[in-house]
């Protein structure tokens, strides 16, 4: 059978979405204390330039998202109990208010719907934690920043996949801090209704990058693929449609809740498939060195021969190693003209993401960050957290 691949998801919640971010050139003061540090002067360093050059002009105006969830609008699942799996539903932007959970539980949003792998991540975070699912990540930063969660665990890089481009944007966009991450091994099953064979099946249902990281298993099978927003939505909505020609591929904590059988186990292609995820909050934690840290910052430099080479140039001068580096394009920004009249060519302006194995209590860090402001356009520390060196 010919494979295909169709999308019956909105385009409005496409993980590699475009989001508008405003930007300013103009950089307003930049310091960085020597640590240790009070939390009114650690909260100043991580929030240094945010209001000064990530302003919303309105255009980023979140919407809801319209998906598969919609399907279940008028479903039997309604009227069942609070306590049913498939409760509670993804909370969406429009149903934010600005009360905060009078339980003593760490309340932590993610996104997507029950048996994500990103439920799995929250919990592993944070451990006997509320996992609170929103159903797009612009929600779950809106959540941390309205007081309705604690925190927020979002995916932002895959081993097989890459990186997570909007959440790279909405981390610019929004104020929150980056206090932790967590890696998670991601282990695909495939998943169909009781009585429903291998055989059987047509189509399978998944995430994109789901279906991506199990490309030559689906196609050895003969399936077409299909999007959705979310792997545990794909098993929610054939679990619910009671479909016979159709599986999902998500995690087993998946096929338990919906009430699916596992066809097949470990369907990825590869193995060491690891999805690293990062912990968000409202205010920054105090960095210290009794453990690995890492450190998340943001910045742009001017067009020019070797100025990238010159900005990374500060961390290898002080033996700081970089575990991360990610180009994003900026946005509302006019293609700049090159210095060089005679060619005419033009460029692109760019923010450059970069991870580095420091923390920001080691003077080699703050000593590498002065250095990079000299001539950095922007710079904006997005956080200083402990390095999660589990695997599961």
């Amino acid at each position: 059978m010919a494979t295909a691949t169709s999308n019956i998801r909105s385009p409005s919640i496409t993980l590699f979405g475009k989001e508008t971010v405003s930007y300013q050139r103009t950089a307003a003061p930049f310091q960085i204390p020597q640590f240790p540090l009070n939390r009114p002067r650690l909260t100043a360093l991580f929030a240094s330039l945010h209001d000064g050059n990530n302003k919303d002009d309105g255009s980023n105006k979140i919407t809801k998202s319209v998906g598969l969830e919609e399907l279940f609008e008028d479903s039997s699942y309604d009227g069942v109990s609070k306590d049913s799996p498939f409760h509670p539903r993804p909370l969406s932007s429009t149903q934010f208010s600005n009360s905060v959970s009078a339980g003593s539980r760490l309340r932590v949003a993610y996104q997507g719907v029950r048996g994500a792998y990103s439920e799995a991540a929250a919990e592993k975070a944070y451990p006997n934690c509320e996992a609170v699912p929103c159903d797009q990540f612009d929600a779950a930063f809106e959540a941390v920043e309205k007081w309705i969660v604690d925190r927020a665990v979002l995916p932002i890089e895959n081993s097989l996949g890459g990186s997570i481009h909007r959440n790279y944007d909405l981390l610019l966009r929004h104020s929150l801090h980056i206090v932790g991450e967590v890696k998670l091994a991601v282990r695909h099953c495939l998943l169909a209704n009781h009585g429903v064979r291998v055989e059987d099946l047509q189509r399978v249902l998944s995430h994109p990058q789901a279906l991506a990281q199990c490309e030559n298993t689906l196609t050895k099978l003969g399936l077409s693929r299909e999007a959705t927003d979310d792997t545990a939505l794909a098993a929610k909505y054939v679990a619910f449609n009671k479909l016979k020609d159709t599986g999902a591929v998500a995690s087993s904590s998946a096929a338990k809740i919906y009430g699916l059988n596992i066809l097949a186990e470990d369907v990825q292609d590869y193995c060491d498939n690891v999805t690293r995820f990062l912990m968000l909050a409202r205010e920054p934690i105090i960095p210290g060195v009794e453990k690995p840290f890492k450190t998340s910052i943001v910045f742009s430099l001017e067009e020019g021969p070797g100025v990238l080479f010159k900005g990374l140039a500060v961390f290898a001068l002080r033996q700081i190693n970089l575990t991360k580096i990610e180009s994003r394009p900026l946005r509302n920004q006019p293609l700049r003209a090159s210095d060089d009249s005679n060619n005419g060519s033009k460029y692109f302006d760019y923010l450059f993401y970069v991870d580095f194995e420091a923390s920001m209590a080691e003077e080699r860090a703050q000593n590498a960050l002065r250095h990079l402001k000299e001539f950095a356009t922007f710079l904006r520390v997005l956080g200083s957290y402990p390095v999660d060196t589990t695997m599961l």
